[in-house]
């Protein structure tokens, strides 16, 4: 039994060993207490602890700055109406066991991590709700059988051995599926799915008649991708050297038939392509004919793109890239402005043809990222940047990419199994974007974005940017004419506080109000992992989160001049400042509570038994006489125990999921 289905509440059966042993100080998952690190413990990627050095202050930075901002949008160069799912998630298929759901070593039961609920949450609260694609390259050679070994819901295989990345082959179960509508009705997730194509001369088309009775009648099914990255599919061994894009539409127009052809497909125009990395351009694609030929078939248009690679120390593929060396590459504006480059003109085709445009992949650098950056409060920015460029100039969304515990860009991570019961998530830099994204968007689904970088002015010349405007982009949100919300920047890293910009905003052709609402994006360096604080709440530090905000929210209040019809806000450095222009727009981004979700689930469930300690100092203990009545501390055959169990659910209670054990006996 995986998931339950349908989804009612998730219910576990967790054995307990009651052997007399004490163990001080048990601290269960989403219960506060102090960290200390392991002695012993080598961090993998994902919890790596690399800080690498800010760059230094740029010289004659302009520390105050101006800005005219038209009270319509009339003659603003607008984009096209974006939501605050803008800024979504890529979970690469291997790895959902881990990052979705959990299942607990000694029962074949699974369990939806609740941390990955809670950090789900507080998109869906702010944003309304969450996109999220499960794939990657283990999508290509996803198979689904009908049942594994203990229960499990994905299952890794060894990989194909002329694949440079050693993308391992992958059964599941329907249980996957079955845990994502689970996920969707608790927090309104919205799926992107890919169909296995690695294979057109036997396909395996299950994903798509499982995932559309599962996902689709609740709304919650986005589309499938036919094909991830295939541009690199000759590179990595599974198809001819020779293998081209007129290859690729041929070999989609197979999937197309066979999709046709499929009674328990019903739905027929949600494929996603042409997803790739950039050996191939879209253009060279989109050449071919694809979208006119197959219009019908298509929901969506899309590309993967990081902007460079670890993949030389990852698989000893490519060249070596120093994180120290290209960090300051990504605490600029020019950094986004270069990214979305390339796809100007495919966006545009994309609304040509009324195909929404996707980033499906993305993150700081491919083959996991790069220690101290990509897990930086600079990465964080970057990636606010990046997702506002993105939108700006014609993209329909983008999904920031989440591996295993070997990589460092992930926007959270579960502990090791083994260190589950005093452990709990890492809460990674990147994902404080999504929820800044989520705020700056809101929900309504009328948020319309321009980059106003150009617009700024300094005191030395009122006519052009300054220099160093790269280091304070600003961007304006307008929704139904009307600017509704500001986001600007300071990129660069001074503890003397020196760099502390004035950003002063007057609004041309209107009237500023008495006041504006500011949400400040901060941290104490751009290098800083932790210390990093959205509105005054953190999700803590490595190994240091439930998925739930800790502290209270802190919104700044910036009285305005109405003689001069200006506001100035200061932008501490480094910072990200979302500037709320009306109090709807400041209500309709900021939620008034989060529905969370609670539990002390762990996979830890033997030698768990506690003693109050101030009970403890007062003990004396027991004599030597008493020892044979009492249990092992291990797990070894011989030893004497009582075993019992105690059930633990996890169930919709009021407004949140929590856990609750039996008392005032034991329970078989």
């Amino acid at each position: 039994m995986g998931c339950l289905r349908p989804f009612v509440f998730l219910f576990v059966v967790i054995p307990y060993s009651l052997a007399s042993v004490t163990v001080y100080s048990q601290i269960p998952l989403g219960q506060a207490t102090q960290s200390a690190s392991a002695a012993t413990y080598t961090a993998p990627a994902a919890y790596d602890t690399t800080v690498l050095n800010p760059p230094p202050v740029p010289p004659n930075l302009s520390t105050q700055l101006y800005l005219s901002l038209p009270a319509t949008s009339n003659n603003v160069s607008l984009s096209q109406p974006l939501k605050g799912s803008f800024l979504g998630f890529s979970i690469e298929f291997s790895v959902i066991s881990q990052v979705c759901a959990s299942s607990p070593a000694l029962s074949v039961l699974s369990f939806i991590q609740v941390p990955f609920l809670n950090l789900m949450s507080n998109i869906r609260q702010r944003a309304g709700e969450v996109r999220i694609r499960v794939g990657g390259n283990t999508q290509e050679t996803a198979s689904l059988v009908d049942s594994l070994p203990d229960g499990d819901m994905a299952l890794k295989e060894p990989s194909n051995l002329n694949d440079p990345t050693s993308t391992p082959a992958l059964r599941y179960t329907a249980d996957a599926l079955y845990m994502l509508g689970n996920i969707s009705s608790l927090v309104d997730v919205k799926w992107f799915l890919g169909i296995p194509f690695n294979d057109t001369t036997n396909l395996r088309l299950q994903i798509a008649e499982v995932g559309e009775t599962v996902l689709d009648s609740g709304g919650y099914l986005l589309g499938f991708q036919v094909g991830n990255e295939p541009d690199l599919y000759a590179a990595h061994g599974v198809r001819p050297s020779a293998y081209s894009p007129y290859d690729y539409f041929g070999e989609f127009g197979i999937l197309v038939d066979a999709v046709d052809n499929d009674n328990s497909i019903p739905v027929k125009n949600n494929l996603v392509v042409p997803s790739v990395s950039g050996t191939w351009t879209l253009e060279d694609v989109f050449n071919t004919g694809i979208v006119n030929s197959y219009d019908s078939s298509l929901g969506y248009l899309a590309v993967e793109h990081y902007p460079t690679d670890n993949c030389y120390a990852q698989y000893g593929i490519g060249s070596p890239v120093d994180p120290q060396t290209v960090f300051p590459d990504y605490l600029n504006h020019t950094s986004a402005i270069s990214l979305v480059a390339p796809y100007l003109n495919a966006s545009s085709y994309a609304a040509s043809v009324s195909k929404p445009f996707v980033m499906m992949e993305t993150n700081t650098a491919s083959c996991g990222g790069f220690p101290g950056l990509s897990d930086s409060f600079g990465a964080a920015m970057w990636a606010v940047d990046y997702a506002l460029q993105m939108g700006a100039v014609g993209f329909w969304g983008a999904m920031l990419h989440v591996g295993g515990q070997d990589n460092y860009y992930n926007v959270s991570t579960p502990p090791p199994t083994n260190q589950s019961s005093y452990h709990q998530w890492t809460v990674g830099s990147v994902f404080y974007s999504s929820v800044f994204v989520a705020e700056a968007l809101g929900p309504s689904g009328n948020a319309r974005l321009v980059d106003l970088t150009n617009a700024l002015t300094s005191p030395s010349d009122a006519t052009t940017p300054p220099v160093t405007s790269i280091y304070t982009p600003a961007y304006a949100v307008y929704e139904n004419g009307a600017p509704a919300r500001l986001v600007v920047f300071n990129f660069v890293t001074d503890t003397t506080g020196s760099s502390t910009i004035q950003f002063t905003f007057e609004l041309g052709g209107g009237s500023v109000p008495g006041s504006v609402q500011v949400k400040y994006l901060l941290a104490p360096s751009v290098s800083n992992k932790d210390n990093i604080t959205w509105a005054g709440q953190t999700f803590g530090s490595t190994f240091g989160s439930d998925g739930r905000f800790q502290g209270l929210p802190y919104t700044t209040t910036i009285p305005c001049s109405t003689p001069t019809n200006s506001c100035t806000v200061p932008l501490p450095a480094p910072c990200i400042a979302l500037i709320f222009l009306t109090s709807s727009a400041y209500a309709e981004s900021s939620p008034s509570t989060t529905v969370t979700f609670a539990t002390t689930a762990v996979t830890q469930t033997w030698n768990t038994a506690t003693i109050d300690p101030t009970a403890l100092a007062t003990s004396n203990g027991l004599s030597g006489k008493e020892r044979d009545q009492l249990a092992s501390t291990s797990r070894e055959n011989g030893a004497a125990s009582a075993v019992a169990g105690v059930r633990v659910g996890l169930g919709l209670l009021g407004m949140g999921v929590g856990a609750w054990m039996g008392g005032g006996g034991t329970w078989w």
